[in-house]
């Protein structure tokens, strides 16, 4: 493959990735929901433990901007700080009770997308696709890092 068509490529895939990303980011606005409490809620909606530092380094959110959203979602009752013996000064975000019927309420119709998305690619491809996404992904952030020291 030259390099003109390999530069089409990675231009077709940085425009698909950005439209997805808009797609959650104009869910979030239409539904009334801060894009960042979108993201933190759909990071914690996953059932496992997970500390702030955690977050920002899996969601690539600032530790501001993390930090925010968790002050604001433990104001609202959504969201509690627990110590974990073990983990030092960091604590575990929670989702409260209120918290996980919240998270379900805004994150319903984005699974349901999601998974609707999901089955009509995996209709006509088999899951390798996010195998062969993960490995770019995984490769680009290494190029990146390498030339920025």
């Amino acid at each position: 493959m030259n390099e003109a068509e390999m530069t089409r490529l990675v231009r077709r895939l940085a425009l698909v990735t950005n439209r997805m990303d808009g797609a959650y980011y104009l869910y979030a606005r239409q539904h009334g929901v801060n894009e960042n409490a979108l993201t933190l809620l759909y990071a914690l909606d996953d059932g496992e433990p997970h500390s702030q530092k955690q977050v920002c380094e899996e969601w690539l959110m600032p530790k501001t901007t993390v930090n925010t959203i968790v002050r604001q979602l433990e104001a609202e009752g959504y969201l509690t700080l627990r110590h974990d013996e073990g983990r030092g000064r960091e604590k575990t975000l929670c989702l409260t009770p209120a918290g996980v019927a919240y998270a379900r309420a805004v994150l319903r119709d984005i699974y349901a997308g999601e998974n609707a998305a999901m089955a009509d690619t995996l209709a006509q491809y088999t899951p390798q696709f996010i195998d062969a996404l993960e490995r770019y992904t995984d490769t680009l952030c290494a190029r990146f890092e390498a030339a920025g020291r």
